[in-house]
């Protein structure tokens, strides 16, 4: 594992193609995948055992209850994982 801690992330977002409105916090490149954000854990395990045709997954902002966006009391809030391509198209891989 490699890891790179960058001032401006911008770049290697654009590289990658994460969608500016998907943009989150962290960017990781996992098994050929984007991951952006704070995606969970077992999620990323699930992409890598599917391998479905897409570039990767995001969870934009930080919603709190995600992993490492600790809540004190109660769950957070509900958010979407999204799934992006090349060509723009999203889907929701899960709600959590």
């Amino acid at each position: 594992m490699k890891v790179e801690n960058l001032a401006d992330l911008r770049p290697i977002k654009v590289k990658y193609g994460v969608p500016a409105d998907l943009e989150a916090c962290h960017t990781g490149l996992v098994g050929g995948y984007v991951v952006e954000g704070h995606v969970p854990a077992d999620l990323i395990v699930r992409l890598l055992r599917e391998r479905p045709p897409m570039v990767g997954l995001a969870v934009p902002g930080m919603p709190p209850g995600s992993p490492g966006m600790y809540v004190a009391f109660g769950r957070g809030v509900r958010y979407d994982v999204f799934t992006f391509d090349k060509t723009g198209k999203r889907g929701v891989f899960a709600t959590r």
